[in-house]
């Protein structure tokens, strides 16, 4: 049979990414609690494709996939963009997980348990040298110190989100990121609430106002003590409860 994709390419023009993207696939992460948790990723894959070929071979980013699919996790990425770049002859290889990760968690007064999802990334990327970065997503609530000032009784207060996206070496827990990060908002979120739990959210949020401004630079204050952190991105928005647009700032490391 005609193989149309592996046709010379005249045009000149290479392709600095190709391949698959949205791909459903069961991971296996190591989990602090429980040794290990089982989810499923969203999974884009790609790589480099020299000028001079047509396409790549959008079938081999599966078969790679498929042969390390018994435990798919962080410490394997490596080892599959390596795959790909061999597989696929190419320069570089990339490689993204963006997965729901579930934390069992204690509601501040009645102590209820139930699992809190958190939103979490996985993206790598691979030419001379290897960069992975880990992304999470924190729920959080945030209450606005101005409303608070200049209000008699009461407060607006709003969900809002943390996003951070790290670089470290050694081996770095989602579930410590998540507890480092999510204490520098006016208070956290919990998935089951009584009352008493309620009544504590509300004071604390209104003990402890902040801006989006507050939160990312009490966060990137906590990242830059971590010796194991060597690059951060935060970003943080708040949904805002009487505005029809949101609130959102971000601090990079330079």
């Amino acid at each position: 049979m005609r193989d149309v994709q592996n046709e010379i390419d005249f045009r000149n023009v290479e392709i600095d990414k190709v391949g698959v993207k949205n791909l459903r696939y069961p991971i296996v992460l190591s989990d602090k609690h429980h040794d290990k948790q089982q989810t499923i990723a969203n999974i884009n894959m790609s790589v480099s494709l020299p000028h001079h070929f047509r396409g790549t071979h959008m079938s081999r980013f599966i078969e790679v996939l498929n042969r390390h699919r018994r435990e798919i996790d962080i410490h394997k990425m490596g080892e599959i963009m390596k795959d790909m770049k061999k597989v696929l002859d190419a320069q570089s290889a990339h490689l993204e997980f963006e997965f729901p990760y579930f934390i069992e968690k204690e509601a501040p007064v009645s102590r209820a348990k139930a699992l809190m999802e958190y939103k979490c990334r996985f993206i790598g990327s691979l030419n001379d040298r290897m960069k992975i970065l880990l992304g999470v997503s924190v729920p959080i609530i945030t209450l606005c110190p101005c409303s608070k000032e200049i209000s008699q009784y009461g407060a607006h207060n709003q969900r809002g989100e943390i996003s951070v996206l790290l670089r470290f070496k050694g081996f770095l827990w989602i579930e410590d990121v998540i507890a480092l990060v999510e204490d520098c908002a006016s208070c956290k979120i919990y998935s089951l609430l009584k009352r008493e739990d309620e009544k504590y959210i509300t004071e604390k949020a209104y003990d402890n106002p902040a801006f989006v401004e507050d939160v990312v630079r009490n966060v990137a204050l906590k990242f830059k003590k971590k010796e194991s952190i060597t690059w951060y991105q935060v970003e943080v928005t708040s949904y805002e409860s009487i505005h029809n647009h949101d609130a959102y700032a971000c601090i990079v490391k330079k």
